[in-house]
C-alpha cells in the first residue's frame, strides 16, 4: 500500500481510528510478516467482540495495507457511518439474500485487484459461551477456491474487554489489554483440485476455523471446545 495514496476519506478514517485505538488499548502485536507486502490476500479473523473490527484494522494498516472488510450491510444504512464504509471501500454483506452473492463477486474482484479483503468466516460474533471461535459459514472457502489467493489467519484476544459480547457492557477504561497475532498462510493444498461442492466447502471451513482456534490457543491459553455450533446456522 502506497499511503501518499490514501485519498481523503480514507486518511479521515486513519486519523480517527488510530489515535482512538491508541487511548483504548496496550498492544501486543506480532506476525506482522506474514501480511503480504502487496497483492491480493484472504485475511480471515475470529470475531469475539463488536470493538474487534477497529483493533484489526489498526493491527492491518500498520502492518501497510489497507484492509478492505466483508461488513453487515445494516452498517451502511447508519448516517455518516455509512458513507464512510463505502468511501473508504468496504464490502456490504446482506446474509440470506441474492445480495450475499453480490458481496462474494465484490470480494473476489478485490481480491483479483490487489486488495486485503477481510472476512470473519463466523458471519458473526462468536456465541461460543467463552468466546473461543464457532462454526463458520463458507464464504472464505468461496473466495479461496475462487481465487486462490494466500489466505493468512489473524487471531486476537483482548476486544472483549471494551466490549464484551455476553454481557454488552462498554468498558472504555482502563485501556484493555490486546493481543493480535498473524499467522503463515494457511496451508488448503489438500484442496488444490477440489470442485465447490458443499461438502468441500464445509472441509475448508472447519479447517479454517481449527486453525483459528488452535492459534488462539497460543495467546489465551486453556483447552479449547470442539467447534461450536449454534442452533440455527445458515450456509
Amino acid at each position: 500500500m502506497t499511503r501518499r495514496r490514501l485519498g481523503f476519506w480514507r486518511r479521515f478514517a486513519v486519523v480517527t481510528v488510530k489515535p482512538t485505538m491508541r487511548m483504548l488499548t496496550r498492544r501486543t502485536w506480532s506476525g506482522m510478516e506474514h501480511v503480504p507486502a502487496g497483492g491480493g490476500v484472504i485475511i480471515v479473523v475470529n470475531h469475539i467482540s463488536h470493538a474487534d473490527p477497529l483493533t484489526v484494522a489498526h493491527y492491518i494498516y500498520d502492518a501497510g495495507r489497507w484492509p478492505s472488510f466483508l461488513a453487515k450491510s445494516s452498517l451502511f444504512s447508519v448516517p455518516v457511518l455509512g458513507y464512510l464504509l463505502r468511501a473508504t471501500h468496504q464490502i456490504p454483506v446482506r446474509r440470506g439474500t441474492t445480495d450475499a452473492v453480490k458481496a462474494l463477486e465484490a470480494a473476489r474482484a478485490g481480491v483479483r485487484d490487489g486488495e486485503a479483503v477481510v472476512i470473519y468466516p463466523e458471519g458473526t460474533t462468536t456465541r461460543e459461551p467463552d468466546l473461543w471461535p464457532m462454526r463458520g459459514k463458507t464464504g472464505a472457502a468461496r473466495l479461496w477456491l475462487d481465487t486462490r489467493a494466500p489466505m493468512i489467519p489473524i487471531v486476537m484476544w483482548g476486544p472483549e474487554r471494551i466490549y464484551d459480547p455476553r454481557t454488552s457492557k462498554l468498558r472504555l477504561l482502563p485501556r484493555a489489554d490486546v493481543t493480535v497475532v498473524a499467522g503463515a498462510p494457511i496451508d488448503l493444498s489438500a484442496w488444490d483440485d477440489a470442485q465447490p461442492t458443499a461438502q468441500t466447502l464445509n472441509e475448508i471451513t472447519d479447517h479454517i476455523m481449527l486453525h483459528l482456534r488452535d492459534m488462539l490457543v497460543e495467546i489465551r491459553g486453556g483447552t479449547p471446545p470442539p467447534l461450536w455450533t449454534p442452533r440455527k446456522t445458515h450456509a
